[in-house]
């Protein structure tokens, strides 16, 4: 790793404080399977809601539901009910943010990401009656507690069950939007602002249950979205700071940070997530006019559009084969090569800006003359005229992922973008997309050609449907065609609130208020 840790002490020196609120139980509910319900199960109010008076013994169990979203950590007080105890209580307490991880055993469990990121506690309590505070941070909207044991002579209760949620942003200060907007964008719009208030930690996180840290795609977009809510610039330039300070060997960005035991980057390397922290400090200096950080970190930014340059072959494409990893989105079959010509593009126009500003004539004609060369590349190499769309690798790939962001790059004129949009919608190819992340893009990209109309229409359609299946943070991944999917072997390890779905905030407050 290369560290500068100038740069890591600036990036530690603004660690947010936490601001916290103390939110106690709004329900009992039974989780009933029901196959016409989102995963296959139902929430239900149960009929017995006085459940501070309900006595417990070994085999019972009770189900709270916190009424929204929360990240925070979980208390509970305990007394016992009958004879004095005369052996441990064991209890068990799972937790999610999604009926399935209630309902459904963890045991069954068979993904490739590890088991430790399901929400579970087994607690021994030897004297009673007892207050625990559970040391570790939870991400849950529902709390099952089971008794698995007491003894013959005594039962217990519970007197009380909160959570300290936790977040360093203040929804206070989030600018009301107009009563003209209709009811189901502005439900949409206070849903996605939740979901990145619950992911402003003291980074911004990708997902508050898992992974906990930063990733530099979720960032770009979470940065977006804050920009027109919470507007806290300095945690988007704690974040820069944190990606400049510790980079790999050859100066490329990490993919991801943690911060515990102390600020790290990860190994993890992607194409194009290198490249967005070219964008991501163009749309900061936008947003902030932070004149000192932009000049502090252009030298960085330029590097990573060095480093993207070597990966091009001698057409002006960017080389697909077995030595890379570009995320662009889920899909298991998703063909990379086309999608990442159009990240380098972008990026490379907002790198060249970024010249422009910090002044530096030479390193603007380099840029202008390299967006040239892959612009055109791009054109002559994989636009298929026939078809009438961009293609990607050896086997010609149509993918809705190379169309959106050929068009977010502007190789082509903003006629031609409009009519290659308008005619991806309409044939639909069968790469198609997995992604609240790579929905974004997608109507970002018909904002980009003037499209409101559509782009509304498929925020309706993707997040709206989310909000119908009843979805108070953003998930991480929805498929309406398969509400079970996962790209890790199950559902149950999904993120159901997470970074890169918070845009329809975005959205509105930039294109439709």
């Amino acid at each position: 790793m290369l560290m500068n840790q100038m740069m890591v002490d600036k990036a530690e020196a603004l660690i947010p404080e936490l601001k916290t609120c103390e939110v106690e139980p709004e329900a009992v509910v039974d989780i009933v399977a029901d196959e016409a319900a989102f995963q296959s199960w139902r929430v239900d109010r149960a009929e017995d809601q006085a459940w501070k008076e309900r006595v417990l013994g070994k085999g019972d169990s009770l189900i709270l539901d916190f009424g929204d979203h929360l990240v925070g950590y979980i208390s509970l007080k305990v007394k016992p009910v009958g004879s004095p105890p005369d052996a441990p209580l064991k209890i068990k307490l799972t937790i999610g943010e999604m009926p399935c991880e209630i309902a459904e055993p963890f045991e069954s469990y068979d993904g490739w990401l590890s088991s430790s990121w399901l929400q579970e506690e087994t607690i021994f309590v030897d004297v009673l009656p007892a207050e625990i505070k559970l040391p570790r941070r939870y991400t849950f909207r529902y709390v099952k507690v089971d008794v698995l044991d007491t003894s013959k002579k005594y039962n217990v209760s519970f007197e009380n069950v909160s959570c300290t949620a936790v977040t360093s942003g203040d929804v206070s200060g989030v600018a009301s939007l107009p009563d003209s907007l209709p009811a189901e964008l502005a439900e949409m719009d206070r849903i996605a602002i939740k979901t990145l208030q619950d992911c402003m930690q003291t980074v911004f996180e990708d997902g508050p249950k898992r992974d906990r840290r930063l990733w530099i795609g979720d960032l770009r977009l979470q940065a977006q979205a804050n920009y027109l809510t919470f507007d806290k610039h300095d945690l988007v330039k704690r974040c820069l700071y944190l990606f400049a300070g510790m980079r790999l060997e050859d100066g490329a960005v990490g993919a991801c940070v943690f911060e515990k035991p102390h600020a790290h980057a990860d190994d993890t390397r992607l194409y194009d997530y290198a490249l967005f922290f070219v964008a991501c400090l163009y749309d900061y200096y936008e947003a902030s006019k932070d004149r000192e950080t932009l000049e502090e970190l252009w030298p960085i930014a330029m590097k990573q559009l060095e480093i993207g340059a070597q990966r091009l072959d001698e057409r002006g494409i960017v080389r697909d084969d077995e030595t890379w990893w570009s995320f662009i989105d889920w899909h298991p079959e998703l063909n990379k090569q086309a999608p990442s010509q159009g990240v380098f593009i972008y990026c490379l126009k907002r790198g060249l800006e970024l010249a422009r500003l910090v002044g530096q004539p030479d390193r603007e004609k380099d840029i202008e003359e390299l967006i040239k060369r892959v612009a055109d590349a791009a054109v002559a190499h994989l636009w298929d005229e026939e078809a009438g769309f961009f293609v990607s690798g050896v086997d010609r790939q149509v993918s809705w992922a190379s169309q959106i962001w050929l068009v977010l790059a502007e190789v082509l004129p903003v006629e031609e973008n409009t009519a290659l949009l308008s005619r991806l919608l309409e044939e639909r190819p069968a790469i198609g997309m997995t992604t609240p992340y790579m929905y974004h893009h997608l109507i970002e990209a018909l904002f980009s050609v003037g499209d409101s109309e559509k782009a509304v229409k498929q925020m309706q359609a993707y997040w709206g449907e989310m909000m119908r299946d009843g979805a108070d943070t953003f998930w991480e991944l929805y498929n309406p065609e398969d509400k079970k999917q996962s790209p890790y072997g199950s559902n149950l390890i999904n993120s159901y609130c997470h970074a890169w779905s918070c845009t329809p905030t975005y959205f509105i407050r930039k294109y439709l208020v």
